[in-house]
């Protein structure tokens, strides 16, 4: 749909954020309107507290509605968590004998049968992503798409994920709450690749790992295709959490001192150099070695990147991964995590960015340019993706139904306005329209095999 607003919603466990998009006139993104606020009433990617969370939820879409100029009632929502499940899932359809070539309905109806796969009690599937397409038992390749190849059964192999019911319901309240309707629930990590990788790195393999506040979501491509995700339970928040109580400062004090003079590598910090914590009322202020400050984000942040490197290993995709790790997400801004990222994992690693995505006339444009937002702008590309891949379909089925209409009409009976009372002439004119007409090919082929069977009744 031309010029359609699309309203990404990212419910995290730091922030939560409204974005307001739609497809520019290059093909890329453009913002229209971009809101936050401090997260309430969500604790590792799940909501709960409804309340809390319905309020901070209003809040941003009400302040990007107005910088968009635009009335807001549904959202496309990203979903996180450690309650979030992959499962490896196979499925197979019959081809129906009306067409002999698979058609676009036979892979969607396989596709869509596949959320009807019985689950474990309390869990419910957000995704479905097609792995390998075969067709009566041969392997097609990823260059030859299931549509258009003739047969007669068609199977894939596909990646469930699925998520926790009352978790998801909780999600679906407080958004209901907020006066909002969910056009869509979408994975982060999904949204997350949308937003900071191409279809280059996706070709290549790639790990994409969005380290949030709650939680540090993981989702590998390989070959164009996502082939593993994961969500692990530790992310930013634990640092924080570590320097708190590791420096006995405050909590907002800890964040600051991680996002400003924070380091993952204990070696890149001079011996002395010491940072000064205001005391609280009368008490002197405090002061901390940036030296002891590195080593307790080092020791932390190592152990998130261990977990990541064993997630890749699990997947068995870690030899293929060509373009290496992307970081992204409020995490991947703490300085020299690339570095420490590569000496743990030994792949190479870049920081993933999602304004290459973006135009430059968006709003906040300079802002955007930040890891932490990543989940809420790829929830943009992603409704605009689902929204022309609708589209599409739409408009396939429109083209067929103009088919079937012209194929059900009989142009071999003329039009007749009385249709009683055929007169001679016309009778003639339907049997003549009626003969089947016989090409040269089949009246040569009729011709020689007469002339065959005559000749051996005179031979008998």
């Amino acid at each position: 749909m031309e010029n359609e607003i699309i309203v990404g919603l990212d419910i995290g466990t730091t922030k939560i954020a409204c974005f307001v998009g739609m497809r520019g006139e290059s093909g890329k993104v453009k913002i229209l309107g971009f809101s936050k606020t401090e997260s309430l009433g969500v604790e590792h990617g799940v909501v709960r507290n409804v309340s809390a969370a319905a309020s901070a939820i209003r809040k941003v879409v009400d302040e990007a509605a107005d910088q968009a100029d635009v009335d807001i009632d549904e959202v496309w929502v990203g979903i996180a968590g450690q309650h979030i499940k992959s499962r490896p899932s196979q499925g197979s359809v019959m081809i129906p004998t009306d067409h002999r070539l698979i058609m676009q309905e036979d892979v969607d109806r396989l596709v869509a049968e596949q959320y009807s796969t019985s689950l474990d009690p309390g869990e419910e599937i957000i995704h479905v992503f097609p792995q390998q397409y075969i067709v009566d038992r041969q392997i097609l390749s990823r260059e030859v798409p299931p549509v258009g190849v003739e047969g007669k059964t068609l199977q894939a192999n596909f990646h469930m994920v699925t998520a926790n019911v009352q978790n998801m319901q909780y999600i679906k309240y407080a958004v209901q709450d907020a006066g909002l309707n969910i056009k869509g629930v979408v994975l982060e990590p999904v949204a997350s690749a949308l937003a900071v990788l191409d279809d280059v790195d996706c070709d290549a393999g790639v790990a994409m790992v969005d380290i949030g506040g709650g939680t540090t979501d993981i989702a590998i491509f390989h070959d164009g295709i996502i082939r593993h995700t994961s969500v692990l339970p530790l992310a930013g928040n634990a640092i924080t959490n570590d320097i708190r109580e590791g420096c006995n400062i405050m909590k907002r004090q800890a964040e600051s001192l991680k996002t400003k003079f924070g380091s993952c590598l204990v070696q890149a910090v001079q011996e002395n150099d010491v940072v000064s914590i205001p005391g609280i009322r009368s008490q002197d202020p405090r002061e901390i070695y940036l030296k002891t400050l590195a080593g307790i984000i080092n020791a932390r942040t190592k152990m998130i990147l261990e977990q990541v490197d064993y997630e890749i290993k699990l997947s068995g995709y870690h030899k293929k991964l060509i373009a290496g790790i992307t970081l992204t997400g409020g995490g991947a801004q703490l300085k020299h995590i690339k570095d420490l990222c590569e000496l743990v994992t030994a792949t190479d690693t870049r920081i993933g960015i999602p304004t290459e995505h973006l135009e430059s006339d968006s709003v906040s444009y300079a802002e955007l340019a930040h890891p932490m937002y990543a989940t809420g702008i790829g929830l943009v590309l992603y409704g605009l993706e689902q929204s022309e891949e609708q589209a599409h379909q739409e408009d396939r089925t429109r083209k067929k139904g103009r088919v079937d209409l012209f194929a059900d009409m009989d142009d071999t009976k003329p039009v007749s306005d009385q249709p009683a009372g055929q007169t001679e002439d016309s009778k003639k004119k339907e049997k003549s329209v009626k003969k089947p007409v016989v090409s040269i090919f089949e009246k040569k082929l009729s011709d020689l095999f007469k002339s065959v069977f005559e000749e051996n009744i005179d031979n008998e």
